[in-house]
Parts: C-alpha cells; structure tokens; sequence
C-alpha cells in the first residue's frame, strides 16, 4: 500500500504535466497523509490541476475514505470497472514511504523507508477519482492510489507498490472515456526497478505534523540487509 508520500516541487507540476491551469497554492510537503487535499491531475482539454481529498469516498458525508486500491479490484468489481474506465487521474509526487521491520540492537521495530526515482524527478502516481456534490452544490473530489505487485526493490520492504506510470504512458492513462479496459489496465504495473532508489529514514515520519525535508534524508542506523 501507500499511506504518505511527498511533493516537495509543486511549482514544477504545471510544466511536468502540461495543465492548462496553474497550481493553487501548496506548500512543498514531505509527508503528505490521507485526508489532506492535494493537486491531481485530470484529462480536461488540455490537462487540468483539480485538488482533491486523498480518500476515495462513496458518500458526501464520509469523513475517510478509501486511500489505496488493489490493481486487482478494478478487474473483479463490476463498479471499479466503470470507474477504471472514466475517472482515472495522476497524483503528482517526488517520493513516498512503506515500512518495514528490522532488527536494531537486537530488537525487532518497524522504520520508514522513503522511495523514489534516480534523481527525484516528479513522476505520477495512477489514481481513480470520485466526484460528489455538497449540499451547497459545491463538488467535493476525492481520490485513491491504485497499487499493483512490487518490482525487486519495493519487495524488499512490501508485498504491494502504488502504481507508477510511466511518462511514455501518462497521455494514454489520462484519455477521456474509454471503452478499452484492457488496455488501460496493462498501464497499472511496477514501475522498472532499475529506475527506483530507497533508503530508511527516521521514525518521525510517523507522524505527519512532521513536515521538512530531513525527513527524507538516510537514517544511517538502520539498515535494509
């Protein structure tokens, strides 16, 4: 699964991603967690930025929704199915964390470990959107990352990875409706291991009032082998 990642150049996802609008407001975060509203990106002639609640939610009066969904699900449930087909978009990140438990001193504890490309570009994580009405009529978006099987990197911390598109892909995941489902779902896959980097960082990343970018940074105490 994927339950914080970071975007820590959002004044470059206009550019990276070529929307039409640019982006409201929004801090560089290194510890992004479900229920916050960030920038994702939709087909909309051309692209377009929307912010949305990350939480996928069925109903306007959810207060949580569903943050990760199984590449897997939208195959076997005839309502994701539908929504693979018409409301996919592209969460905008830098990097993310997955947890894993190691031996320190003798004693076994889970630490974060953070996990991005060579070179910490932006890259795209692919998602599915939800969009509902308030009772003022004011839309409410919601969103979840989609995960599939991990490449040999993530599988040394998790038995799942979110869904990394690659940019060769990221036109044909964003076009509007479709009636190819097969087509589309090849696009969810692990993104090419030689391609990902990761390394462990401190537990403060737990909690997500802890927002800087040493968060990111090796905690060398801890290692992966």
């Amino acid at each position: 699964m994927c339950g914080r990642f970071t975007l820590g150049n959002p004044q470059n996802v206009q550019k990276r991603f070529a929307t039409s609008n640019k982006i409201p407001i929004f801090e560089p975060s290194y510890n992004i967690a479900p229920s916050q509203t960030v920038p994702v990106v939709t087909r909309n002639s051309p692209n377009k930025i929307t912010m949305m609640r990350w939480g996928f939610a069925w109903s306007k009066n959810a207060k949580h929704g569903t943050i990760n969904i199984r590449k897997e699900t939208t195959k076997e449930k005839k309502y994701f199915q539908k929504i693979l087909l018409n409301q996919r978009c592209i969460i905008p990140s830098d990097g993310f964390y997955e947890w894993r438990t190691v031996n320190l001193e003798g004693k076994d504890e889970k630490y974060p470990f953070f996990i991005y490309l060579n070179n910490r570009p932006l890259f795209g994580f692919a998602g599915l959107y939800n969009k509902l009405v308030d009772a003022e009529g004011k839309p409410i978006y919601t969103f979840a990352i989609l995960t599939c099987p991990p490449n040999s990197v993530i599988k040394e911390v998790h038995h799942r990875m979110p869904a990394i598109l690659e940019e060769k892909n990221e036109d044909s995941w964003l076009e509007p409706e479709t009636e190819d489902f097969e087509r589309i779902y090849t696009l969810i896959k692990p993104y090419p291991s030689e391609e990902m980097k990761l390394h462990p960082v401190s537990r403060r990343v737990n909690n997500p009032k802890n927002d800087d970018e040493k968060i990111t940074k090796p905690f060398k105490e801890v290692k992966l082998f």
